[in-house]
């Protein structure tokens, strides 16, 4: 009776315990399932009790390199394992697993024990710090943006200067660093200027660097970011506003493979893959006479072109809920997303500053809203209607409305042809015309 007793007591101790913990028997089919396991799989007690472990603890050693069965034939615990399971709704989850051996009274196997932690928020703040990304970190519904992402690896595999344009805040230095993260430099430094931030001297001496006694104040050699960078890969953003003078050392980087710091004799050779960056197109700057069309030339080998925001409205509400995410891990938060009346305003905005702003948006409504819901009053000014502007115009803009809006628009941008704005939307044309049927679009006679 003493140990019948003792059950309610245990399973309540285990479910007060923030980690997963389940236990197998002989055969490994699970006998206790905790709450945080129940949480972090997704996957209920009932369902899960009586289960062969591998079944419903999906992880990535389950079929080679069982720590369970490993602990059962060693006799040795394993501690804080990494490993990723696949959670019941599809999402890859990284944890770390320790496993035991589990005893009768007499010392006897009876099965074994294995707790794990969701490194969820560990991962999200080792990215945060490291800013090493991938193209799983890219985070798009748009066919412009697909087309983008469908060449990055082979981008990336070229090792060629690459050329990213788009307006400020479109995510150029996201794509340069998945860039850099899928190339053979990846295990090497990423070092990014902003070459609009600095005057023109300050630059020079930034990018090649100096040795001591080259200027007045220089009391000992530094090192420039082509130095920096070496074995990796340097991103020079905003690249359009560098004068004419320095554009001139820049092509000599980028054709020879070298360079000469201030004050230096020396030759030094520059192992860096360089990535440019600018919100200003290069061939206009060109044509103004602004920017050195051989200079055009070499970085302009690979080139990318990132639509604005305003262009991929499609996108708006899978960035919503990527960021939300986001700063619910990184803030210990519960905020459940934007009111329909809050992503309607989301949705027909223009967001000049593209992704950046829609992230600023989101911390600001972040710090104003406790909980549940964000609604208007809690976003910036910016997005807000004018006093007096009713919220009801902007309410009823439904996922629905958000698919018609996005093909009135590629249609607009196509001339009203057909076969062009479906292949910019990622679909057959006959499945756009039912759409276009579906929710009673006019449009053009297609040519």
């Amino acid at each position: 009776m003493a140990r019948s007793a003792r059950k309610p007591e245990l399973s309540a101790i285990l479910d007060s315990v923030a980690d997963g913990v389940f236990t197998v028997d002989r055969d490994w089919r699970l006998t206790s399932f905790n709450k945080a396991a129940e949480r972090i799989t997704g996957v209920g007690r009932a369902d899960a009790i009586g289960q062969p472990c591998c079944e419903v603890f999906r992880a990535s050693i389950c079929e080679s390199a069982c720590a369970l069965r490993e602990t059962t034939a060693s006799g040795k615990p394993v501690v804080n394992r990494p490993i990723r399971i696949l959670a019941a709704d599809g999402r890859s989850v990284p944890i770390s697993i320790s496993t035991a051996l589990l005893k009768d009274s007499r010392g006897r196997v009876i099965g074994g024990v294995e707790t794990f932690r969701d490194l969820s928020l560990v991962e999200e703040l080792r990215k945060e710090l490291r800013a090493k990304y991938t193209f799983g970190d890219i985070v798009t519904k748009s066919a412009k943006m697909r087309e983008i992402l469908a060449v990055l690896p082979q981008v990336a595999e070229s090792g060629s200067t690459c050329l990213i344009e788009g307006e400020s805040g479109t995510g150029k230095e996201l794509v340069a660093r998945a860039i850099h993260a899928a190339s053979s430099r990846a295990e090497g430094p990423f070092v990014a200027v902003n070459c609009g931030a600095l005057p023109d001297t300050l630059l020079e001496s930034e990018l090649f660097g100096y040795v001591k006694g080259a200027f007045t104040d220089a009391r000992r050699d530094k090192p420039g970011r082509f130095a920096q960078a070496g074995g990796g890969s340097l991103l020079l953003d905003e690249i359009g506003d560098v004068s004419p003078a320095l554009q001139t050392r820049l092509l000599r980087v980028l054709q020879e493979r070298e360079y000469e710091p201030l004050g230096s004799n020396t030759t030094v050779k520059a192992d860096v893959r360089v990535i440019a960056a600018t919100n200003r197109p290069l061939d206009e700057l060109v044509k103004e006479g602004a920017f050195r069309q051989d200079l055009y030339y070499r970085v302009n080998v690979v080139r990318l072109v990132l639509p604005p925001l305003r262009e991929r409205r499609e996108d708006i509400p899978f960035l919503v809920e990527h960021f939300v995410d986001r700063l619910n891990r990184l803030r210990g938060r519960d905020v459940a997303g934007l009111s329909d009346e809050a992503l309607a305003l989301f949705v027909r905005y223009d967001w000049p500053g593209n992704v950046r702003e829609l992230e600023n948006a989101l911390e600001h409504a972040f710090v104003l809203c406790r909980g549940g819901l964000i609604r208007p009053e809690c976003l910036p000014d910016s997005l807000r209607p004018s006093t007096g502007t009713s919220l009801a115009s902007t309410a009823g803009l439904t996922l629905e409305a958000l698919e018609a809006r996005a093909i009135r628009d590629a249609l607009q941008r196509h001339g009203g042809k057909r076969v062009a704005a479906a292949r910019e939307l990622g679909i057959s044309k006959t499945t756009l015309w039912r759409r276009i049927k579906r929710l009673n679009i006019a449009v053009p006679s297609d040519e």
